[in-house]
């Protein structure tokens, strides 16, 4: 194991936290492009790629996409990323027909996430979300869904990185059977 490349990813890791106060500083689309392509190198099941991503970088898209969370903090985010599932293209398990669209997108927009971090951005998945109204404002056809939205910034100096409150490995990690 190379033990800096080791040490360089659990840096970024622990870097990496859900950011809630972000500047109003626009963010480059050469940025955002670095970062969605950690999103499009991800893997998926079968390599069956079910995603699309909607970049909102324009204010009067990004109010009517934070309209669709209500929540303050994300007022003033420069950019969101929407992460949408199709689930037509999603590979299914052939046993009980499990759709992977959301384990797919999720290994994704972890990507996004990290990515976002090392870059300087700010980030933070929004699942909790007015899908009906999502879909409207982002004219989606019927076999696409949104998956989560992910504001994009630089974090507001000002906002502490939060302590990460996780269990203890022995409390989650099991060798052998269960």
């Amino acid at each position: 194991m190379d033990n800096n490349t080791y040490c360089n990813f659990l840096d970024l890791v622990k870097a990496r936290y859900s950011c809630r106060k972000y500047l109003s500083t626009p963010v480059a689309r050469e940025t955002i492009m670095a970062v969605l392509e950690t999103a499009r190198l991800a893997p998926s099941a079968c390599n069956r790629q079910p995603w699309q991503y909607v970049v909102a970088d324009t204010p009067e898209l990004c109010k009517e996409i934070a309209g669709c969370y209500g929540r303050d903090w994300v007022d003033n985010v420069p950019v969101f990323v929407v992460a949408i599932g199709d689930h037509d293209q999603a590979w299914h398990r052939a046993d009980d027909s499990k759709d992977h669209t959301d384990v797919d997108l999720s290994i994704a927009v972890e990507h996004i996430c990290l990515a976002a971090t090392a870059a300087g951005l700010g980030s933070c998945w929004i699942c909790n979300f007015d899908e009906p109204r999502l879909r409207e404002t982002l004219n989606l056809p019927d076999n696409l869904e949104a998956i989560a939205i992910i504001p994009l910034g630089y974090p507001d100096p000002e906002s502490a990185v939060p302590e990460k409150k996780r269990k203890a490995s022995e409390e989650i990690i099991r060798w052998g059977k269960f």
